[in-house]
């Protein structure tokens, strides 16, 4: 699974310029004088994990540098956004993550760090398409269909998600509200763990990305039942990003078979620390 040549490239080329901006504080000739280090908040074989590997292969042609990519996962992003909130600000220490990070969990709990105090943004790197997925045995074949089996065994099927508060959990929470009906959350530590018992079999169904789902589909391992639209950056809309060949499956998942109109969407986005000079500005308005 790959994404857009021209989506890749674009965020890219203006994270590169924009972490040249991250690193002024130092010489601009010196940048980057080390390996570059993009934290992942979730485990390794992910949506996040795999955009972040790709990132990370574009961004070391074009900065001359060594990039890896270091997993951190736990508490829905939350030990990762800690550890990076902590690092430098220099341009070498930069955090892939989902909303979930940065904008839900602050809200569920008390995290060792704040959004806009800690971290500067940087670019938005990717907005994968997410699907519902089930078991190929299942017999259902759309999100009605999954909720009227969900309405006929109530608070039994085991629906996975990437963790408490995250935005797949978000996305069932919005299922089982609008189909008024109950699931058995199932979270896990992040997409990888949650796939893996997909597979075997332990859950039923769950809300991914393309780029962890698409091979299994294809592979007849999983079942899709439903394609959300990804909302256009400028409008809100619905912006549909068909593959150029579409498979025989996308037409009929992304017919209104779902019991409402939900579009649960997830983009990666980029992040490195704040400056320190920024951080003791917003300590110093928060205590006055």
């Amino acid at each position: 699974m790959q994404f857009p040549r021209r989506l890749t490239t674009a965020g890219t080329v203006a994270l590169v310029a924009l972490l040249s901006l991250a690193a002024a504080g130092t010489r601009a000739d010196d940048f980057p004088s080390r390996i570059i280090r993009v934290v992942v908040a979730f485990p390794a074989g992910g949506p996040t994990d795999f955009v972040a590997r790709i990132l990370a292969d574009r961004l070391k042609p074009l900065l001359g540098q060594n990039v890896i990519v270091e997993n951190r996962p736990g508490a829905n992003g939350a030990i990762g956004a800690e550890y990076v909130a902590k690092g430098e600000a220099d341009g070498h220490l930069l955090f892939l993550t989902t909303v979930g990070a940065v904008a839900v969990t602050p809200h569920l709990s008390k995290p060792n760090y704040d959004t806009l105090r800690d971290f500067a943004p940087i670019t938005l790197v990717a907005r994968p398409t997410t699907i519902l997925v089930v078991r190929p045995e299942t017999p259902v074949n759309s999100a009605k269909e999954l909720a009227a089996l969900a309405r006929e065994k109530p608070a039994t099927i085991p629906f996975a998600s990437t963790g408490s508060g995250s935005v797949t959990h978000l996305a069932l929470e919005l299922y089982q509200s609008a189909a008024n009906v109950k699931f058995l959350h199932v979270p896990y530590r992040g997409a990888a763990p949650a796939l893996t018992d997909l597979l075997g079999g332990q859950v039923l169904t769950m809300f991914a990305d393309t780029p962890v789902l698409l091979p299994h589909i294809r592979a007849g391992k999983l079942k899709p039942s439903r394609v959300f639209p990804t909302p256009s950056p400028t409008t809100g809309t619905a912006c549909w990003r068909r593959p150029r060949r579409r498979p025989p499956w996308w037409r009929n998942c992304t017919t209104r078979s779902s019991p409402c109109s939900m579009r649960p969407t997830s983009a990666r986005n980029s992040f490195s620390p704040a400056p320190r000079p920024r951080r003791c500005r917003a300590r110093n308005s928060a205590n006055s």
